[in-house]
């Protein structure tokens, strides 16, 4: 029921995924009349794969995470989450309230022992294909240990979704050198380098896009990977609008832009916002995923088949053991 668009979007996306993946089973969460309403009416090929939970309440975009918390027990987001704790659901995908998701999701399913704080990770596009970065918003102020968690988590999820034996994991700094960067980075660097990790050093925020290496897993704490993140969608959008603007300048630049144009869309393609959907809450004993607020049915449909691949490849359970062992190894040492 959350996001922008809210049924509009989630309804369009779920039937979409569902016809793509014979597999796969959904739980609509929200107000089941309105849910109802905008169903088609025959749902022959997915009556026993869909089902309707109703939820009294929703969580409005703007609302105060501990507001939501205390008085919307029974909102949609609430419920999809308890789904996932009772265990009738593998995970939750959302395109609500991200303060309040959060906080939910910590509150009903707890974190996984040895990890202190929560962390959002995603996928952004790269000239080497894509990278995975962590956190991108729910820690504002991090220590060196907390850093190094999110890079063991990250670590186990890169390896599991992208097959990759021994991801490289680089800490996200204002220059590659040593003697760059604020005391917590340089602690969190000397944790990394002390580990298991396939750790390459410093990168800097080049490396997020356009590296002169392909890194797996950039880390950084929440404050600067905000940042990072809101300036990349900004960017991106300006040359998309600078683009439209100069090839609708003039007959001239119309003609230029339909002859350039399977060049442009092959660019957008590959920059597409909508197919990197999706951004993992790492550290929880549950699967949760954050989509968008604006996410369109295209969009969405992204963050359930990250679930989909995340739920198949067990990462919850991967990342769990990984902590564990970490946490035995310090205890020898």
């Amino acid at each position: 029921m959350g996001g922008d668009h809210g049924p509009k979007v989630t309804i369009p996306a779920s039937l979409d995924c569902l016809k793509n993946n014979p597999e796969l089973k959904l739980i609509l969460v929200g107000n089941e009349t309105v849910i109802q309403q905008m169903l088609p009416k025959d749902l022959t090929a997915y009556q026993d794969r869909l089902t309707i939970h109703h939820a009294s309440q929703y969580v409005d975009m703007d609302e105060s995470p501990s507001k939501a918390l205390k008085n919307k027990k029974d909102s949609s987001m609430r419920v999809a989450i308890n789904l996932v704790r009772d265990g009738h659901a593998n995970a939750c995908v959302s395109a609500g309230n991200t303060g309040a998701l959060m906080a939910t999701a910590r509150f009903v399913l707890k974190m996984i022992p040895g990890i202190d704080r929560p962390a959002i990770i995603s996928t952004l596009p790269s000239i080497h294909g894509h990278t995975h970065v962590l956190d991108l918003g729910a820690n504002v102020d991090c220590t060196a240990e907390h850093l190094f968690q999110f890079a063991v988590m990250g670590n186990e999820l890169v390896k599991a979704v992208e097959a990759i034996d021994n991801p490289k994991v680089g800490l996200l700094n204002i220059g590659e050198e040593d003697t760059k960067g604020n005391e917590q980075v340089k602690a969190a660097a000397k944790l990394l380098e002390n580990s298991s990790l396939n750790y390459i050093g410093y990168v800097e925020g080049n490396s997020l896009n356009a590296g002169p290496i392909k890194v797996d897993l950039i880390v950084t704490d929440g404050f600067v990977g905000n940042v990072a993140l809101k300036s990349i969608e900004g960017a991106a959008k300006m040359i998309g609008t600078a683009l439209k603007e100069a090839f609708g300048k003039n007959i001239f630049t119309k003609i230029a832009g339909l002859i350039a144009y399977p060049a442009l869309k092959l660019f957008k393609q590959r920059i597409d916002p909508r197919l990197y959907n999706g951004a993992s809450f790492l550290g929880l004993r549950g699967l949760v995923i954050k989509s968008h607020g604006g996410a369109d049915a295209l969009a969405f449909k992204t963050a359930i088949q990250l679930a989909e691949i995340e739920i198949k490849k067990d990462v919850i359970r991967k990342i769990s053991e990984q902590v564990e062992k970490i946490l035995a190894h310090r205890e020898i040492t």
